[in-house]
């Protein structure tokens, strides 16, 4: 079943805690601290793979978590790292924060794209000895990995799109060009996904075409397969109209061609101006030759390339190919191939990274809203009077005590940081 769309939760391993420890070696009797690292938390991956072309793995499987790195220990031996994720995605996948913003459109093979993560270990309590202070009995905690949902979406890669009203020929014409075998039957919406053929016209001449299943009038607004389709056509440099010529409903190639130039111009990435070749089909049958002699030139006038074609005798297939090929080119070298989107208002903060401090007073008291200081109180260990004084004193370096008088926070007061609540003291 094709699939082109998944919500998944990817989830960074944390860290692992730093080590309190102190050599205690013979012939040594003053040993000092020596509590190594924590290991760093393994990342989730994104990764482009060629020849994936649906997001149906994500159907089996929507949690992905990273390994957590190992505690330090003793000996200043740092902990482990934790093992990363790589997802394998298909090329044309757009990936979306739970909030709609984009994180990255990736289309190129082996591209990488971290969605989430992992928390970097903990530092042993070797890191905080001084020449004033000798013997720190703490160490801190593991930082947490970073956490969310995120929304792919694929929109296939493609050269070249087939269009064209259900029952045009486009399945038929891809069964002829390549070796791709979509469904094809006598009956509206006979392919319900998206088909990818490969044409090789000789060893350096060759293009990836999509059969997009078939449209009808208002399509943009999703009627029938609607806009779940058209959107991969986004992606495509070149497309080809098909029309046909004997459409066995009595609909004119008129309001055929008109019915689905309408829908590609109301669709919200205006796809009416795309560089496109109209293709008369089914020209075997009774009276083609004369319809499409008056619908050829009607088109033609419209500044549109035309050509006509038989799947069946294979009329005309091979002129339309090497007239495919040369429109690629041209397209590709005016800026019409693949757009890709840049990510637009994401921003995930990391370790090293400031954010404006937002101080807000509550019923139950003060809340600080920062996530710096929220990954610092997580790191800390609260149980541990040392590691309490430490995480106190370096509030106070920061500023943060500074900013909580300005807001309106007297002695005694309760502010919160993360999941962890102070009494407020001003010395």
């Amino acid at each position: 079943m094709f699939i082109d769309r998944a919500k998944i939760m990817v989830r960074g391993g944390d860290g692992g805690d730093g080590a309190a420890a102190f050599r205690r070696e013979k012939h040594i009797p003053k040993g000092g601290p020596d509590g190594g690292d924590g290991g760093a938390g393994g990342d989730v991956v994104l990764v482009v793979q060629k020849g994936l072309t649906t997001l149906s793995a994500f159907r089996r499987r929507s949690h992905f978590r990273a390994g957590h790195g190992t505690r330090g220990r003793g000996k200043k031996m740092h902990g482990k790292g934790g093992q990363s994720v790589e997802i394998p995605i298909p090329p044309g996948t757009i990936v979306r924060d739970d909030q709609g913003r984009l994180i990255a459109d990736m289309v190129e093979e082996g591209q990488r794209q971290v969605v989430a993560r992992g928390g970097r270990g903990g530092r042993g309590n070797a890191r905080f000895a001084t020449s004033k202070y000798r013997a720190p009995r703490f160490a801190e905690k593991g930082e947490p990995g970073e956490e969310l949902w995120i929304e792919m979406e694929l929109k296939l890669l493609a050269d070249v799109g087939l269009i064209g009203l259900p029952n045009a020929g486009k399945s038929t014409f891809l069964s002829v060009i390549s070796a791709a075998r979509p469904e094809i039957a006598d009956y509206p919406f006979t392919t319900l996904e998206p088909n990818l053929g490969v044409v090789s016209l000789d060893f350096d001449r060759s293009y990836v075409v999509a059969d997009l299943p078939g449209l009808i009038g208002g399509a943009h607004r999703g009627v029938g397969l609607g806009d779940e389709f058209l959107r991969h056509a986004e992606r495509t440099a070149v497309l080809l109209h098909l029309v046909d010529l004997a459409d066995p409903s009595g609909k004119s190639p008129r309001e055929a061609f008109s019915e689905i130039d309408e829908e590609l111009a109301a669709y919200e990435v205006d796809l009416s101006s795309r560089p496109r070749i109209v293709v008369g089909t089914k020209l075997d049958l009774p009276e083609s030759d004369e319809i499409w002699e008056m619908f050829g030139q009607w088109v033609e006038s419209r500044g549109h390339r035309v050509t006509a074609i038989s799947s069946a005798t294979h009329k005309g297939v091979d002129e339309l190919l090497n007239a495919t090929w040369e429109l690629l080119v041209e397209a590709r070298a005016d800026d019409h191939d693949v757009k890709v989107d840049q990510p637009v208002g994401f921003k995930v903060y990391r370790a090293d990274e400031e954010e404006s401090v937002r101080v807000q007073r509550t019923e139950d008291g003060w809340v600080v809203q920062d996530s710096r200081y929220e990954r610092w109180v997580k790191m800390a260990d609260m149980e541990n009077d040392e590691a309490v004084e430490h995480l106190n004193q370096r509030l106070r370096r920061s500023g943060l005590y500074e900013l909580l008088e300005e807001a309106g926070v007297r002695e005694g007061d309760a502010v919160r940081i993360g999941d962890a609540e102070f009494e407020y003291e001003p010395w």
